[in-house]
């Protein structure tokens, strides 16, 4: 990480969630979440089809307003977004270079750089619908590298991508991470595999499940006979620590844990009053 940036308790969390609620129609989404990444950090969302991932991304980004609870910046953040696919017509005649010039012209050096940074530069002249699932995901976090983020955030970027390509793709934004000094939030439908440089795991379905740190790949030996040592430096285990459990596809067992307000920390609501 860069000597210039901010120490994590140093400074103010880049992004910070308050008791966040969403309901669309009788239907509740989201029910009392906290959620804060810091500069430097790297904080990985996961959590189940339905579980709310995606309305709390955009309500961080301003495009939904919660019913109760706030989301505070600091000010200035500049977010570089990450999508979760990229839908375009297969007839129309676009190039990288031309797709990461939209919606505005960067320098022809800015482009350069940021394609060099995620290992794409080869890619300017190729049509971007060529593009396999992994080149694809480097082609979007180059363009939001070019708006030079306080905060990354990627939206499922290993839902099209291949076993080797996600462990690429997770050293890529260790790398982003430790040369930039930029908080990173990604966000997984994988319950159990994350990335080695993860901080931070949070377990969202509709309300915080649980939190905390991963376990390394390394410490699994049969993780490590079948993948080998490089996945096992880039992956890592999360073990779930909370009162109910996830079935096969993912969702919570009912009949566990009601959704008592936990934040990203770990401690319930009652502890935060007390502390």
């Amino acid at each position: 990480m860069p000597d210039s940036a901010p120490k994590r308790d140093q400074a103010p969390p880049l992004v910070e969630a308050k008791g966040i609620s969403v309901s669309f129609g009788r239907r509740k989404v989201l029910s009392h979440v906290d959620l804060t990444v810091s500069r430097g950090e790297i904080v990985t969302l996961i959590g189940p089809n339905g579980s709310g991932k995606t309305t709390l991304i955009r309500t961080l980004l301003g495009l939904t307003k919660p019913d109760r609870g706030t989301v505070t910046t600091t000010p200035g953040l500049t977010i570089g977004y990450v999508p979760q696919q990229l839908a375009l017509d297969p007839v129309l005649p676009l190039t990288v270079r031309r797709f990461l010039n939209l919606p505005r012209r960067h320098p022809e050096a800015a482009i350069r750089a940021a394609l060099a940074e995620v290992g794409a530069e080869p890619l300017t002249e190729r049509a971007v619908q060529a593009l396999s699932g992994g080149e694809t995901q480097r082609i979007l976090l180059a363009r939001a590298l070019l708006r030079d983020p306080d905060l990354l955030v990627l939206d499922e970027p290993l839902a099209s991508v291949d076993f080797r390509g996600q462990i690429e793709l997770f050293d890529l934004i260790a790398a982003v991470r430790q040369r930039r000094g930029c908080g990173v939030l990604v966000v997984s439908h994988d319950l159990h595999l994350v990335m080695a440089g993860t901080d931070r795991v949070i377990c969202l379905n509709q309300h915080i499940c649980c939190s905390g740190k991963p376990d390394a790949v390394s410490q699994h030996p049969e993780f490590l006979a079948l993948f080998g040592p490089k996945a096992a430096d880039s992956l890592a285990v999360y073990s779930h620590h909370h009162d109910h459990h996830h079935d096969l596809s993912g969702a919570a067992v009912p009949g566990g844990c009601e959704p008592e307000p936990i934040s990203a920390d770990g401690s319930k609501g009652d502890e935060r009053a007390s502390a």
